[in-house]
């Protein structure tokens, strides 16, 4: 059986990421999306193992102490991981696994699997992303600079990935993602190793 490969999907904040993958994920039964842990309370409606996995700080501590995650960062005071387990038991399985995650936890989880696949999503234009960010409703202006600030940094960094991905259109940008996980199924290295084990 086919081992299943590990993705890493990021993006600035505002563009779209969220809808295309659950876009994707709805068309791709084959696909494992990475349920990130975290040690901040489960707000209403969250299902711990479906939302997060939900943990306390020693137990979350444990897990580092272990090395249990792919990686993980403190923000606001609240921890947050992916856990190696449940990607690796995806893969066994066949499954390819979609990380969404930022640049930072991409260069972590690149150091310790060098094959990751990394797939940068960006917006058709800045004008383009600030009417995203402007039209969410969720952010003040001040809020929204600060942001389309953070994208510029994050997209100084698009070019350390494997592929560029442009949302123009959801239907677009989920085409391509299809288009490079099946790709990367087709690598010679996979496709002889799948040859000379029958």
């Amino acid at each position: 059986m086919k081992k299943g490969k590990t993705f890493i999907v990021s993006g600035p904040s505002g563009v779209g990421k969220s809808t295309v993958l659950k876009e994707l994920l709805e068309q791709r039964q084959d696909v494992y999306f990475s349920v990130s842990a975290t040690t901040r309370g489960a707000r209403d409606g969250e299902i711990d193992g479906v939302h997060y996995h939900f943990l306390d700080v020693d137990t979350f501590r444990d897990w580092i102490a272990r090395d249990q995650f792919l990686e993980y960062a403190e923000y606001v005071g609240n921890f947050y991981g992916t856990p190696k387990r449940f990607v690796d038991e995806a893969m066994d399985q066949g499954r390819d696994v979609i990380l969404d995650i930022e640049v930072q936890g991409a260069i972590q989880v690149t150091s310790k699997r060098p094959d990751t696949v990394r797939i940068f999503i960006a917006p058709p234009s800045w004008r383009e992303l600030e009417r995203r960010l402007t039209q969410r409703g969720t952010d003040s202006p001040d809020k929204v600079q600060k942001r389309l600030l953070r994208a510029k940094v994050e997209f100084q960094t698009a070019h350390t990935y494997d592929y560029f991905v442009i949302n123009d259109t959801v239907e677009n940008a989920v085409a391509e993602l299809n288009a490079i996980m099946i790709a990367e199924h087709c690598k010679p290295k996979e496709r002889m190793e799948i040859i000379s084990g029958s």
